[in-house]
């Protein structure tokens, strides 16, 4: 039978750290997705999007009723608060503002402006 040393204080304490850590960075999503065919963003985001056409996913602020949703400073269409809608398929780089929302704006970046 063999016996493992005990951990020093200061090695527990590191060990402890790092699991808070790994799991703070698992808590958090990231702030620059990245997709191929299809990217969910949200806002605040901003991703890149590895083809053309990009679908684009956005995830709508919570709340109750609707929000109408720009891209480019044009109307994409008015969607549900607290869901993931489906933006369409874009060939240019976009701007998706939640008018109404108090939200930062997303931003998707396609291929044909890299």
């Amino acid at each position: 039978m063999h016996r493992r040393p005990a951990a020093t204080p200061g090695a527990r304490t590191l060990r402890s750290l790092l699991a808070a850590l790994a799991l703070v960075g698992c808590a958090s999503s990231p702030s620059t997705p990245t997709g191929v065919i299809s990217i969910t963003v949200k806002p605040g985001d901003t991703g890149s999007c590895e083809s053309t056409p990009c679908q684009v996913r956005l995830v709508m602020p919570p709340g109750t009723g609707t929000y109408e949703v720009t891209g480019n400073e044009v109307r994409v269409g008015t969607f549900p608060a607290g869901q993931t809608v489906n933006l369409g398929g874009y060939w240019n780089s976009q701007k998706f503002a939640i008018v109404g929302a108090g939200v930062k704006p997303a931003y998707v970046y396609v291929p044909s402006d890299l």
